[in-house]
């Protein structure tokens, strides 16, 4: 019997627990159990990580495979468990040594090739992970920006299965490019200088804004409404770093930085549809919890 070790994170909304993912090979008919509460995309592991590991030079080992994620009660979802099972099956086999991810978190989803794939949850994960007392984590490339903002911990970025097994056999990596992390104003927003004429609507939005008083806005399709709510955030007061790290989690669960910047100080705006659900406005889910538009909105 032949064991390996690594950590993830389980996320529930915007909290986590560390979760220990533990490979056993043994002898016996080749098979490959995944036990502790995965969900149906954390099931099909299996498959990415017997491609990524054969792609990348491994094998894949001809035994019995138990995958264990621990604690056993806690459900598990996504995809971001797939680096953490291929690295715990090589360290049972001897492929590589346990010593390098000693409490070490490891994210990412692996594609068949072995490129390791963004993440949602990053950031969150990575604070739950510190508040466990972790200091070192390995991430996706795509997703450095964000983990970097986690000052405390030593953040390591790789693009693929191989570049991360080559720094765990002889301690090099490719010199990561310098992130300038300048929290900021900058922000895709328009400028609320920019909106000319409706000088009450103007108005009642600047005292909404100062004060803190909700605003409603009345009038028919073409009248500035949109036009005048859109911009409301630049005439906000900046987030400060604690309030921005929130909103940056909550986004980071909710995948929309293509929209929003990791490391804005903008308040942020949500223009739900109209027809939108109760489900999409407050959140929720069967099995993993997505932030709703209300949550989006946040600070």
């Amino acid at each position: 019997m032949t064991l390996g070790q690594t950590l993830g994170v389980a996320l529930l909304g915007l909290s986590g627990s560390v979760v220990t993912v533990e490979v056993d090979i043994a002898d016996g008919i080749p098979m490959y159990s995944l036990l502790g509460l995965p969900d149906a995309a954390l099931n099909e592991s299996r498959d990415r990580v017997r491609a990524a590991l054969v792609n990348c030079g491994e094998s894949w080992p001809n035994k019995k495979v138990t995958v264990s994620l621990s604690p056993a009660w806690l459900p598990k979802s996504g995809s971001s468990f797939d680096l953490s099972i291929a690295l715990a099956i090589l360290i049972a086999q001897g492929s590589i040594a346990q010593e390098p991810f000693r409490q070490t978190l490891v994210l990412g989803e692996l594609a068949l090739a072995g490129k390791i794939r963004a993440v949602r949850g990053v950031l969150p994960s990575l604070i739950a992970a510190y508040k466990s007392g972790i200091t070192r984590a390995i991430v996706p490339a795509a997703n450095l920006s964000e983990a970097s903002l986690m000052t405390q911990m030593e953040i390591l970025g790789f693009e693929n299965l191989h570049d991360v097994l080559r720094w765990a056999r002889t301690g090099e990596r490719d010199e990561a490019q310098t992130l300038d992390l300048a929290w900021g104003t900058e922000n895709e927003l328009l400028d609320f200088a920019d909106v000319a004429g409706q000088p009450a609507a103007r108005l009642a939005a600047e005292v909404a804004a100062s004060g803190g008083h909700h605003l409603l806005l009345v009038g028919p399709p073409g009248a500035g409404k949109t036009m005048i709510a859109e911009r409301i955030p630049t005439i906000l007061p900046k987030l400060e770093i604690a309030q921005a790290l929130e909103v940056t989690a909550i986004h980071s669960i909710a995948g929309t930085f293509a929209t929003r910047s990791p490391i804005s100080l903008v308040a942020p705006i949500i223009s739900p549809h109209h027809t939108t659900t109760r489900i999409a406005m407050v959140g929720g889910g069967t099995h993993v919890i997505r932030p709703g538009a209300c949550s989006l909105a946040h600070s």
